[in-house]
């Protein structure tokens, strides 16, 4: 299997969170209930931005951030 794209707009938000579990940070700082949600295999990034109201270029330059710095 091929490891998940980050920047596919498409990937459900649990593919991002088994691939990159430091993102789960991201969404809780921001009060996100996404990371453990029933719902969360049918949403997308955009789907969470959205449903919180929040801008997702923002969001997603926060999320790439986070995983520039995991250790190779």
């Amino acid at each position: 299997m091929s490891k998940p794209d980050f920047d596919d707009p498409d990937l459900p938000l649990p593919d991002l969170l088994a691939e990159w579990p430091e993102a789960a940070a991201v969404f809780l700082e921001r009060k996100m209930l996404c990371p453990g949600c029933p719902i969360s295999p049918f949403h997308t990034v955009a789907d969470a931005c959205l449903e919180y109201g929040l801008d997702e270029g923002a969001f997603r330059a926060e999320l790439s951030l986070r995983l520039r710095r995991r250790a190779p």
